[in-house]
């Protein structure tokens, strides 16, 4: 069992559907209220890449690719079409994302991302930054590239110099979610000589 970082094929993910999925227990009492318990701090992402596939080629590609992942048995990269960017589009800034605050000492950090706002905002942790996309300011100044690494199998990114106690430390990023065939099978029609479907190739998200 290993992870490849390699990205399962983008046209082909950009017409696939999915999204995240949440564990809640519901007690309905016998007063009628109810009480709710979440299971998971993470949600979970699913997603079925069958609604993306068009044509033979397309076909042939997911074959390759599923076949090289012995199905089930290795993760990989799967890029979300609607979520997979620090801000919602494809150009990241340096200011997006807080993901620390310096005290002087610490100079590392991990990608994170925050959905919401004053209610009970979520930070999703980032684990598969796209390589080079990752841009990091301390006290909104940006930092040059050489002024910081990026683990881009974690997500934590390290500074040369600590920040200052109380400076906010930011980034921007392209990131992609590590997935898994949900299924040791694939089921092909061949609707012509051109054209297949496989309505069917559910991925799970992969927790680290």
């Amino acid at each position: 069992m290993a992870f490849h970082a390699v990205r399962f094929p983008l046209d082909i993910a950009l017409g696939a559907r999915g999204g995240p999925e949440r564990m809640t227990d519901i007690v309905t009492l016998a007063s009628g209220r109810e009480e709710r318990n979440s299971r998971w701090a993470h949600a979970r992402r699913r997603y079925n890449a069958g609604y993306g596939v068009k044509s033979r080629a397309d076909m042939q590609a997911v074959l390759a690719f599923f076949e090289e992942r012995r199905g089930r048995f290795h993760a990989f990269l799967w890029r979300d079409g609607l979520d997979f960017s620090s801000n919602g589009t494809a150009v990241p800034t340096a200011l997006d994302q807080v993901i620390g605050t310096g005290d002087g000492v610490k100079v590392s950090f991990t990608l994170t991302k925050r959905y919401g706002a004053a209610f009970d905002p979520y930070l999703r942790p980032i684990s598969k930054p796209v390589t080079g996309s990752v841009l990091v300011a301390v006290a909104g100044v940006p930092l040059a590239p050489g002024a910081f690494s990026v683990d881009a199998l974690t997500g934590e990114v390290t500074l040369d110099v600590a920040p200052a106690a109380g400076a906010a430390v930011t980034a921007g990023f392209l990131f992609d979610v590590p997935v898994r065939f949900d299924t040791d099978r694939l089921d092909i029609e061949l609707t012509s000589f051109e054209a297949a479907e496989a309505p069917n190739i559910p991925l799970i998200e992969v927790r680290e």
